[in-house]
């Protein structure tokens, strides 16, 4: 029973305090417990929805993605122009024997560096060609021009850089084979030091160095061949013109001359050769051109001429076919 104040009134007793529980260190014990308590388990993450890709139209209305584009049909092959200069230029040559053109207009352009053919039946014009790019028969019209110089407006300066071995060619024969190299090579301006050396470097090369002391007279075919081939050659020209220059060369001497005409062509020479052997044509030569009746009927490099035929095939199509072998049974009856 609570006791009355002075006033009269009865007071409630004070409110007792909570009692704050102490907390108590951890031990040892307790701390490895709590450290090797399970961790939480993590939430898996959502695999991500896989990107649909955008659909777009193509050019031609065919539907495709941005991954996949549609592929571009490849361009075509740019045409090859071979951009190596002129060293031979004929343009629109005629000759004419009376009412006979043994040229009819013809037409060539010969690159630096080629090895170049001219193939014809006999009684072509392939010789008379040959003569009048070279200043020995003066076209009845019609321009030659020789690395950038007028065969017949300025003959001295093209002859300077044209070598030739012409057709039937005549020679000094009456002088021996080193004599006659000498006279070429000193008609051309060269020194006599210079002839001798290129004298002999021609002679290894041609398989004639046992020939030089001996006269040009007492030489075979072949040999007389390869002599007027090292005299063309000697002034080192940067055009040889030769006409039928394997005629009567045995086939080893004739793959020797091959060689060290390859060899002057990869160093910026120029040949241009006639020949009726198709096979030697196809083989050595990069262009060709084929003249049939004084006419140039086919002319570029070996491919463009021939197509899908051999070089042979191609000429004896132009050049009119074979002919039957026909009202010769006569000789099928032998005489004896």
């Amino acid at each position: 029973m609570a006791e009355a104040t002075d006033s009269g009134t009865e007071q409630a007793p004070p409110a007792a305090r909570p009692v704050r529980k102490r907390t108590q260190p951890k031990t040892a014990a307790a701390s490895a417990a709590s450290s090797t308590r399970a961790p939480a388990p993590r939430k898996r993450a959502t695999p991500a929805k896989p990107r649909t890709p955008k659909v777009v139209a193509a050019a031609d209305g065919v539907r495709g993605s941005e991954r996949s584009p549609v592929p571009e049909p490849p361009a075509a092959p740019a045409p090859v122009v071979d951009t190596r200069p002129s060293v031979l230029t004929v343009h629109g040559v005629s000759k004419h024997y009376g009412a006979t053109a043994a040229v009819d207009d013809v037409s060539l352009d010969v690159r630096e560096g080629s090895f170049y053919g001219i193939v014809g039946p006999n009684g072509a014009g392939k010789t008379t060609t040959l003569s009048m790019v070279t200043g020995l028969l003066r076209p009845d019209e019609g321009r030659v021009v020789v690395h950038g110089v007028d065969v017949w407006t300025e003959p001295v300066r093209a002859k300077h850089v044209i070598g030739v071995l012409p057709d039937k060619l005549r020679l000094f024969d009456r002088l021996t084979g080193a004599q006659f190299l000498y006279y070429a090579g000193t008609l051309r301006g060269l020194s006599a030091k210079t002839v001798r050396s290129r004298s002999t470097d021609l002679a290894v090369a041609f398989g004639i160095e046992d020939a030089l002391d001996r006269l040009v007279a007492d030489y075979s075919a072949g040999m007389t061949k390869k002599i007027a081939l090292a005299a063309a050659m000697i002034h080192s020209p940067r055009l040889l013109v030769l006409d039928e220059p394997f005629e009567s060369v045995d086939p080893v001497s004739a793959a020797n001359v091959v060689d060290i005409l390859q060899r002057y062509t990869a160093a910026g020479g120029t040949v241009v050769l006639s020949s009726h052997g198709m096979d030697m044509i196809q083989r050595v030569c990069d262009s060709v051109a084929i003249i049939v009746r004084g006419k140039v009927l086919a002319a570029g490099t070996i491919d463009e001429v021939r197509g899908e035929q051999t070089l042979e095939e191609r000429f004896v199509e132009l050049a009119g076919g074979r002919k039957a072998a026909e009202g010769m049974e006569w000789l099928h009856s032998f005489s004896d």
